[in-house]
C-alpha cells in the first residue's frame, strides 16, 4: 500500500514509521530541520517498544513529488487541517482515500467539504510521542492504538486492507462499529485530560488525585458527553467512567500535547478541544461550564501565541 503521511510528528512519525518498518510503501510528508535530518539519517523511533530506524526513509516537503497515493494519513494539528487539505491535492487520486488522525472531531467534516464524503475516514489514535529531537520520534507511553472507519458505518475493502497493514505493524488497531462514537469517546477523554492539564500546568499523576482536580476532570468529560448524546452520537452509558480509568492509566508524568504546546508558549489546539466542546454545546443547548471556565482562562495565553 502506498501511504503519504502528511505531518511527520509524534503521531504521524509513529504510525508511520510503524507501517514503513514493516514493508509499506510510506513517504514521509515534513519540514525543516527534521526534513533534513530524515533525509540525511533516516527516521528514527526511540520507544519502549523497542528502538527503530527507517533509513533511507522517503520524505518530502513537497506532496507533488510524491505522486498519486492510495492512502493519505494527516496527522497536523487541528487548525492546519484545511492548509492540509489543499497541500494534498496533488496526491489524491480517484481511488485515493485520506484518513484524520487529529485530537477532536471535526477534521472528517472539514475534509469531506473539500474532498467529497467518500474519500474520507473517521479515525483515532492514543500514544504519548513527540519529536525528541529532528529526525526523531519519542515515544513514551499510550497503546498505539489507532480506529478507523467509514463515515457511513459501512463496511469496506480499504478500511480492512488498511487495518490489516497496521495489524502487521504490530500496532494496536480497531475498526469499531460506529466510528462516531469512537471518536467521541477519545474526544471527551482528550478534552478533559488537555483542558484540565493546561490550565493546572499538572501532569496526570497530579490532576487525577487531587479531588478538586479530579472532579473537574470528571465534569468536563460528562459535558462533552452530554453534548454528543444532544447531538445523537450514540456513546455508551459508561463513557465517562471509561475516560476516567484511561486517565489513571496515564504515566504519572503523562500530559497531553494541547497542554505541552500552552506550557511552552505555543499556538495550541485549544479552540478543537476545549473550544470545540463550548461550541457545540452552544449549537445543542448544552451548558458547559468546566470547559467555559478553560477556555476563557486560556484564551489570552493563546491569543498571545497566535499573535507572536
Amino acid at each position: 500500500m502506498r501511504i503519504a503521511v502528511f505531518g511527520t510528528g509524534g503521531v504521524g512519525g509513529y504510525f508511520g514509521g510503524r507501517l514503513a518498518q514493516s514493508g509499506q510503501d510510506v513517504t514521509f510528508i515534513a519540514r525543516g530541520a527534521h526534513l533534513d535530518a530524515i533525509k540525511a539519517n533516516g527516521l528514527k523511533v526511540t520507544s519502549h517498544k523497542g528502538d527503530f530506524a527507517i533509513n533511507p526513509a522517503q520524505a518530502t516537503s513537497e506532496p507533488k513529488d510524491i505522486g498519486i497515493v492510495d492512502a493519505v494519513l494527516i496527522a497536523v494539528k487541528a487548525w492546519s487541517v484545511a492548509e492540509a487539505a489543499e497541500a494534498i491535492r496533488p496526491i489524491v487520486g480517484p481511488d485515493t482515500f485520506i484518513l484524520p488522525l487529529e485530537n477532536g472531531v471535526d477534521a472528517p467534516a472539514q475534509l469531506s467539504a473539500i474532498f467529497g464524503a467518500e474519500r474520507v475516514l473517521g479515525g483515532l489514535c492514543r500514544v504519548i510521542s513527540y519529536i525528541g529531537e529532528p529526525g526523531r520520534i519519542q515515544h513514551d507511553g499510550g497503546d498505539d492504538f489507532i480506529a478507523f472507519g467509514e463515515l457511513d458505518n459501512k463496511p469496506s475493502a480499504r478500511v480492512e486492507a488498511l487495518g490489516k497493514a497496521c495489524a502487521d505493524a504490530g500496532l494496536n488497531v480497531d475498526l469499531p462499529k460506529d466510528i462516531h462514537a469512537a471518536m467521541w469517546a477519545k474526544f471527551l477523554f482528550i478534552s478533559a485530560f488537555s483542558g484540565v492539564g493546561a490550565v493546572t500546568r499538572s501532569p496526570a499523576g497530579v490532576t487525577r488525585a487531587l479531588p478538586g482536580t479530579r472532579s473537574m476532570l470528571e465534569s468536563a468529560m460528562t459535558e462533552a458527553y452530554n453534548v454528543a448524546i444532544a447531538r445523537g452520537i450514540a456513546l455508551a452509558d459508561d463513557a465517562v467512567a471509561t475516560g476516567m480509568k484511561a486517565i489513571d492509566r496515564q504515566p504519572e508524568v503523562g500530559e497531553a500535547s494541547m497542554q505541552r504546546d500552552i506550557m511552552d508558549g505555543k499556538p495550541s489546539e485549544l479552540d478543537s478541544q476545549t473550544g470545540a466542546v463550548v461550541r457545540l454545546g452552544k449549537e445543542s443547548g448544552v451548558a458547559t461550564p468546566t470547559h467555559d471556565f478553560i477556555y476563557r482562562s486560556l484564551l489570552p495565553q493563546e491569543t498571545k501565541a497566535r499573535q507572536q
